[in-house]
């Protein structure tokens, strides 16, 4: 047997192909994308960075850690924030450690 060699159009384009089935894959097999939502500020705590929200789509009240961009605005009570959260995982019984909420978000209207 011969070394046999395929024409550069051939291999570009299997190339291509691969490329755009692993995209496609990982676009149905991935994780699912965060959605933003919009919530009313219930409580900040500056000091410590605990956020606390109400609204649509949230059951009760939502508390954790505000993880904030450059220039934020510090929320205030009554505030209508857009974000989105992350829970890194829950604890274990007995392990001493509460689960932890992350907020990633900013103010998008100030109450008046």
């Amino acid at each position: 047997m011969g070394n046999v060699n395929l024409p550069t159009p051939v291999a570009l384009a299997g190339g291509a192909i691969c490329v755009l089935g692993g995209y496609l894959l990982g676009m149905v097999a991935g994780p699912d994308q965060a959605a933003e939502a919009t919530a009313t500020v219930a409580s900040y705590d500056d000091a410590q960075s605990q956020l606390c929200l109400t609204g649509k789509g949230i059951d009760g009240t939502l508390c954790g850690t505000w993880r904030r961009g450059a220039g934020a605005a510090t929320p205030a009570r009554g505030d209508t924030f857009r974000f989105v959260t992350m829970s890194p995982g829950s604890s274990r019984a007995g392990d001493g450690h509460a689960a932890v909420t992350l907020i990633y978000g900013d103010v998008v209207a100030a109450a008046r």
